[in-house]
């Protein structure tokens, strides 16, 4: 017998998360990222009978794994209004914040989601299907110029300007329409391994459709707020984009690599966050063997003061 939402997404480094997150019976915690439920249900099976797990997740697929648990709240948003509806249902701080901001197994996994370089489907992406913008929308109506930049800064596409001047001379006269005719009508730029090229341009791709990375730092901001004297917050990467902005707000507060010192030496901000990680935590080999995408996975945890 499976496990509901098993087939959905592998909880990545579950143990290491939950013993990072030092879990209170009587606590009140939040899963951002709900997905196939199994770190949610890693939490539930530490909290005692008056403890409280509020989950996020804006996709409604995730509805499907959802436990019977009178202790689970769910809400089908976007985890960087997680304040907002925190007040909306009475809870005024946490003692626990966890997101794992990878894509689940499901979503790459269907075609028609647009998220697979292997699997064919409309350019889509969207996390929350009420919205409107797709990666069609931005493929088909963006300019060489804000093309040739979300390819350099979210994929670290080699060769993102060409790229992008390609993509608007083409959408001219052939259908971007499919993850296949985007592929096919753009094979001859790939540089290097066809798999790892097309990854990195859907990545962006993804990232610009669903503002993961604005959403990331909206609700990282509200995180100190949220916590109890004591509380963490684990949150999961998968590149080096989200890596190195969770890293600096852990460390500095803030989200540039600057120092954020005066000119005395003084911090001009105070961090009311202990990172508990100097190093990210990475899969194990075990866990490598088993779920192979989580290879890229990197855990950071964090105290609040």
């Amino acid at each position: 017998m499976t496990t509901p939402g098993s087939d959905y997404h592998l909880p990545v480094m579950l143990q290491e998360t939950l013993a990072g997150l030092q879990i209170r019976p009587g606590g009140v915690y939040v899963d951002c990222t709900f997905g196939g439920g199994g770190h949610s249900r890693g939490i539930l099976g530490q909290l005692g009978s008056k403890g409280k797990l509020l989950a996020f997740d804006q996709d409604d697929d995730a509805r499907r794994n959802l436990p019977e648990d009178p202790r689970l709240v769910f809400l089908p948003h976007n985890f960087r209004h997680i304040a907002r509806f925190l007040r909306l249902h009475k809870v005024a701080g946490v003692d626990g914040i966890l997101a794992d901001l990878g894509v689940s197994s499901h979503q790459f996994d269907e075609g028609e989601r647009g998220f697979s370089i292997r699997l064919e489907g409309d350019l889509d992406m969207r996390m929350d299907k009420r919205q409107t913008l797709t990666a069609f929308e931005v493929v088909n109506t963006y300019s060489e110029a804000q093309l040739h930049k979300l390819f350099e800064k979210y994929g670290e596409v080699t060769n993102s300007r060409t790229l992008a001047k390609a993509i608007v001379d083409l959408r001219k006269s052939v259908s971007l329409k499919t993850s296949r005719q985007f592929k096919a009508a753009l094979g001859g730029l790939v540089k290097g391994n066809p798999n790892k090229y097309f990854a990195q341009v859907f990545q962006a791709l993804r990232i610009e459709v669903n503002d993961e990375l604005g959403a990331l730092t909206e609700m990282l901001q509200q995180i100190p707020d949220l916590l109890h004297s004591g509380g963490r917050v684990a949150i999961i990467t998968f590149h080096s984009l989200e890596d190195r902005i969770v890293k600096n707000f852990f460390k500095r507060g803030s989200f540039g690599e600057e120092d954020t010192s005066d000119p005395f030496g003084q911090p001009t901000i105070i961090p009311v966050l202990k990172p508990i990680t100097k190093k990210p935590v990475i899969p194990g080999e075990k866990e490598l063997k088993s779920n192979p995408r989580s290879r890229s996975a990197k855990l950071r945890i964090a105290e609040k003061i």
